[in-house]
């Protein structure tokens, strides 16, 4: 885990007892710090913060300072005295340390003095137990460091989220005179308003009755790949996927379903956060359609209009959408032979070769790029549309599903295209065992070896999986570089760009949505997406109790979490929703310019209103 952030709070814990960090020392021990076991029903542990010291260029030392009454841990004046707290003193090197990670955990530091190379230890007894010595509380003393002794290493355990609950509006049917129903935001009394809240989604309502897991709505089933809730560019989508796309090219985005007889069918939106009843099919299956075919919205070729794109067994087929709106039939030879699941288009599997739709070279047009077993395979769209063939050898030799190319696994090692260095090309990151390495495209479109760049992310600091841990490369603020955003085993952490391909030091920047706050890939979906308007991705969780949004800052912080909408969630109360079953995205399907939440549940489709600018300007 990395440092937290000074805005968090956190636990600081020994390793070798278990025991907590406490400031409250016992009497008789004059005043030092100990660690003691706080049973239940009794006083709660001491909460610290670390702060950095800024004004220290030559090393990362910090400040750990008591949440409560701002005192600051204090080596002890003499040898072998016990460390205390202190008022604080700017620029005082006895209040001063370093946090070194311990070698092969992924949690635990050694807490150094700035001012030696002395050590935080226990004063352990060595004629009673732990549990005796713990009753009253161990003091806490300095000792010359010892990589072997598991006394001096201490777990950072944030403290549980401060969560605030917001009011939710509901809708309210209106009855007419002339048989007209319409709707109308009302309060609804499931919250109780928290001082300083803002309501930023309506409750939920039942939009159309189908699309849904159940019978009567068309008893759906997602069969094969599903596309990422934040619809981040590259999603894939297989047979039986719903979700929503701007098949028009601008919002509000449409309904899109991918049915084994028809094809791609869509539910064209009214721009009310409704949907029309009729059903229309947008692309019918091609001839030689296959349930292992992948398929995508995008504009690939610049000019406005979204086509569709299919992963077939022989290759890459692409139907530009015409200037009416509509899609010419499938047929005729593929874009291109390769990238396709079929072994004359390259074997690919879903499971092992993860693919990409990006404009790599920053000139309008999207690129196809995939990870194989040997390493990155790249085709370019040229200006009359077309795809180039595939070289005879891979462009790098890395990132790859085989030792030789890296032993990268798509359950475990996630991998992206993003431009890092603000040149309007794209590298490529990926997230391996050990922590973030990046390949940096150069200006005739080679991709040099790749170089390690933050030690953090991988599954070896406690980033088991994609599923568990999501992870992103992306810009969390509006005129910033491409950061490393993750949902890891602790909370939010973010390693901020620095511009050149190369990052800050991850910070746990939020103690919630992380495996330790109760996050499940079983029950919950997280992602990143711009709630508010401000240019800046916000956090959506789809939690127990509904969806949880942490506001951007704008400069690489978040607020802690709200509850925007009390739907959508894996309780009883709040829908019970349940992943792989009920896709849940977020779109504009209104054209206001603000994403809503849409839902696919067991009855038919679910929207809750995005409020968010309606009640920020009252």
């Amino acid at each position: 885990m990395p440092v937290p952030t000074e805005e968090l709070k956190l636990e600081i814990v020994n390793a070798a007892t278990g025991k907590t960090l406490d400031g409250r020392a016992a009497p008789g021990q004059a005043g030092a710090l100990v660690v003691r076991e706080f049973p239940e029903g009794g006083p709660a542990p001491e909460q610290w913060q670390i702060v950095p010291v800024r004004s220290a260029p030559d090393e990362q030392v910090y400040v750990i300072r008591n949440a409560t009454d701002g005192k600051v841990l204090e080596r002890p004046a003499a040898a072998g005295g016990g460390v205390r707290q202190a008022d604080a003193a700017d620029g005082k090197k006895s209040q001063q340390w370093r946090l070194v990670p311990v070698e092969g955990e992924a949690d635990l530091y050694c807490i150094e003095s700035a001012a030696d190379e002395t050590a935080l230890d226990l004063e352990l007894d060595p004629g009673a137990s732990l549990d005796e010595s713990a009753e009253h509380g161990i003091a806490v003393l300095l000792r010359a460091y010892d990589e072997d002794a598991e006394s001096q290493r201490w777990r950072l355990v944030p403290a549980e989220p401060e969560r605030v609950s917001d009011p939710v509006l509901r809708w309210a049917r209106l009855g007419h005179w002339n048989g007209r129903q319409s709707w109308r935001l009302a309060p609804s009394p499931a919250l109780r308003p928290a001082p300083g809240a803002t309501p930023s989604f309506s409750e939920l309502l039942l939009v159309l009755d189908r699309f849904g897991t159940d019978q009567d709505a068309g008893g759906w089933k997602s069969e094969g790949a599903a596309p990422r809730p934040g619809g981040q560019p590259g999603w894939w989508a297989g047979l039986g996927a719903r979700f929503l796309a701007e098949t028009a090219g601008k919002a509000p985005a449409d309904i899109v379903a991918l049915k084994p007889a028809k094809g791609a069918v869509t539910a064209a939106a009214r721009g009310d956060g409704t949907f029309e009843d009729e059903e229309r099919v947008l692309h019918p299956p091609a001839p030689s359609a296959s349930p292992e075919d992948l398929w995508t919205f995008a504009d690939v070729t610049g000019e406005g209009r979204p086509g569709i794109v299919v992963l077939a067994a022989d290759g890459v087929r692409v139907t530009q959408q015409e200037e009416d709106g509509t899609f010419a039939p499938p047929g005729g030879a593929p874009a291109l032979k390769a990238f396709g699941h079929g072994d004359v288009a390259g074997g690919w599997r879903v499971d092992k070769h993860p693919r990409f739709l990006a404009d790599t070279t920053g000139d309008g047009r999207l690129d196809i790029v995939g990870c194989h077993d040997d390493g990155v395979w790249i085709s370019l769209q040229d200006e009359e549309g077309k795809f180039a063939p595939l070289s005879d050898e891979p462009a790098l030799r890395a990132f790859g599903h085989e030792e030789k190319a890296g032993g990268w696994r798509v359950d475990k090692h996630p991998r992206f295209l993003a431009d890092t260095t603000g040149d309007g090309r794209l590298d490529i990151v990926g997230c391996h065992d050990d922590g973030v390495w990046i390949s940096l495209q150069d200006a005739d479109g080679t991709f040099a070896e790749p170089l390690y760049v933050i030690d953090d992310f991988g599954s070896d600091r406690g980033w088991t999986s994609t599923e568990e841990h999501p992870r992103f490369a992306l810009r969390t603020t509006g005129d910033g570089a491409t950061d490393v955003i993750g949902f890891g085993p602790h909370g939010v952490v973010v390693a901020r760009g620095l511009g050149d391909g190369t990052f800050e030091p991850s910070k746990l920047v939020l103690n919630d949505f992380g495996t330790a706050q109760g996050w499940t890939p079983e029950k919950h979906l997280r992602f990143l997406a711009d709630v508010t308007g401000d240019g800046n991705p916000d956090i959506i969780g789809f939690g127990d109790a509904g969806v949880w949004v942490a506001h951007n800052l704008g400069d690489g912080r978040f607020e802690q979490a709200q509850l925007v909408c009390r739907g959508f969630g894996y309780d009883e109360d709040a829908g019970a929703w349940r992943v792989g079953h009920h896709p849940r995205f977020l779109a504009d399907v209104t054209g206001d310019g603000r994403v809503d939440i849409v839902g696919f549940g067991g009855p038919g489709v679910y929207v809750a209103r995005n409020l968010y600018r309606r009640f920020r300007t009252r």
